[in-house]
C-alpha cells in the first residue's frame, strides 16, 4: 500500500511532534510513502517565508528520505472528473488540496492528513489521520 503524505504530516514528520505520526511513520516503513511535487511546492513556499537559518538544509534532508511523485496526466484527467462531480455538488476545496487528492486516486495511494474534512468530499479517497 502507497501512502501520500499531505504537507501537515510532513510538517509534523520535520518537527518531530506529535509523537503518534512518528510512530505511524515507522510502522508503516518509508519504502510505503511518498510525496508529491505539489506538496514540495508548498514545503518551499513556508522555508521561503521563514527567516530561520537552517530551514531549507532541514527539508531538503526530509524529502530526501522520501520518493518524490510528479504530479501527471493521469492525475490530469482524475482531477478533472472530480472537480466536476464537486462543482455539481455545490462543494469546493483548496485548489492545492485537490490536486494532491486527485494525485493519491490516480496512484489508488491513501492521503495522509490531518486536514480530512477538506478531503472527505471527494468520493473514493482513502484517508488516513495519523493525528487524530
Amino acid at each position: 500500500m502507497m501512502y501520500l503524505l499531505d504537507t501537515n504530516i510532513c510538517i509534523y514528520v520535520i518537527n518531530e511532534q506529535p509523537a503518534q505520526v512518528l510512530q505511524r511513520l515507522i510502522q508503516v516503513g518509508r519504502e510505503s510513502l511518498a510525496i508529491s511535487t505539489v506538496t514540495v511546492a508548498e514545503l518551499a513556499f513556508g522555508v521561503e517565508k521563514s527567516d530561520r537559518a537552517g530551514t531549507r538544509t532541514k527539508l531538503e534532508n526530509f524529502l530526501s528520505k522520501f520518493p518524490i511523485l510528479d504530479w501527471n496526466q493521469e492525475a490530469a484527467w482524475v482531477y478533472g472528473r472530480v472537480r466536476k462531480v464537486l462543482e455539481a455538488k455545490g462543494q469546493r476545496i483548496g485548489e492545492r488540496d485537490l490536486l494532491l487528492a486527485c494525485q493519491a486516486l490516480a496512484l489508488g495511494a491513501t492521503m495522509v492528513t490531518n486536514n480530512t474534512r477538506e478531503f472527505e468530499r471527494i468520493d473514493g479517497l482513502k484517508l488516513e489521520n495519523w493525528v487524530a
